[in-house]
């Protein structure tokens, strides 16, 4: 199955070099730039090339991130400030506790 979509990107890659050096060459009496339709599919061709390399830039550039097993230095900061959150939730709770446990009395 590989070697079939290389043999056919190989093809592909082939017939459009061939294009190119027999419109630079001469051999083909076409102006790419003068035909509607040429225009049309260079864009087309290009807009999905372009999408697809941004796919893959965007899977290499996540790869890379999320490959580093350290934290950055604002995680880490959030982890300390969760912390910090969790040790005042725990002080609220014991004031909240001896509060219960002792109201005051109005006089």
């Amino acid at each position: 199955m590989r070697r079939r979509w290389l043999a056919l990107w190989a093809t592909f890659v082939l017939a459009l070099v061939g294009i190119e050096l027999g419109i630079v060459s001469g051999v083909l009496a076409i102006d790419p730039l003068t035909n509607f339709y040429f225009v049309i599919l260079a864009f087309a061709v290009i807009g999905i090339l372009a999408i697809i390399g941004a796919v893959f830039l965007g899977i290499f550039v996540t790869t890379r991130i999320l490959s580093s097993r350290e934290f950055t230095p604002f995680e880490k900061e959030m982890v300390a400030m969760r912390e910090d959150v969790k040790a005042l939730t725990a002080k609220v709770e014991e004031l909240i506790a001896g509060i219960a446990e002792n109201p005051r009395e109005k006089k």
